[in-house]
């Protein structure tokens, strides 16, 4: 699923990145007829539980469950983003592939170090890609906008989307990763983690409470370093 234009393009260093953080988005977004897709940086090969095959077939029944239009992966190293002009074309090259309207990185700051470094990541890669100088073999492409999601904590918040009609797909696509929330089954090969926990209910706590600013069920929290036009009439 790569190499067609789309809407939108959502960045994550790991496979379930972008799922916690804005699955009710892309599938309200889905079901009105954008084009959605999803960059994985990594392979997660340095996660205590699931392998890499294992959390590639996550991911493709996320995807299905999300109705995404591609998902591709980097295969850049896990806990080895350093932002390396190398890395940095291989990521500007992935939004020339596709030329989405507006990209998703995750927030700037986050208690995971990987986060930090895919969120600089793209925020090079989207700045490169409107260059025609720079890989003059891709075409350039200007992003319209460079929009940032929560993985784990949410500071302010510039935006939000309502996705209480969508968050029932939320929780099926963040099922499909049992590898990574699920408890270990006793004499199961899996170590327990932040994430094998209740970290899916504190999840859909967060949205709930955020939804509840604005009266909605659910909703997921956005934030941005530009200006976001809307238009009201």
């Amino acid at each position: 699923m790569t190499g067609q234009t789309l809407d939108i393009l959502a960045f994550g260093a790991h496979p379930d990145d972008v799922e916690i953080g804005m699955a009710g988005t892309i599938a309200k977004q889905v079901e009105a007829g954008s084009r959605v897709g999803i960059c994985d940086l990594t392979r997660a090969e340095m996660s205590s539980n699931g392998t890499v095959e294992l959390r590639q077939q996550e991911a493709a029944a996320a995807s299905a469950v999300l109705g995404l239009s591609a998902r591709s992966c980097l295969a850049l190293p896990d806990r080895g983003l350093t932002g390396s002009e190398e890395q940095v074309a291989a990521v500007t090259a992935e939004i020339r592939r596709h030329r989405p309207r507006i990209v998703f990185a995750p927030f700037w700051k986050d208690r995971h170090p990987d986060h930090i470094a895919c969120s600089a990541l793209i925020e090079q890669a989207v700045f490169n890609a409107k260059l025609r100088r720079y890989m003059p073999e891709l075409p350039a492409v200007t992003v319209e906008q460079l929009i940032f999601y929560y993985i784990n904590d949410v500071e302010s918040v510039d935006l939000m989307v309502d996705v209480s009609q969508h968050y029932e797909q939320k929780r099926q696509a963040l099922r499909c990763y049992a590898s990574q929330f699920q408890a270990a089954a006793p004499g199961e090969d899996r170590v327990a983690t932040p994430l094998t926990g209740a970290y899916v209910d504190n999840v859909e706590a967060r949205d709930r409470l955020l939804g509840a600013q604005r009266i909605w069920a659910f909703a997921e929290g956005f934030a941005v370093k530009r200006p976001h036009p809307i238009h009201l009439f």
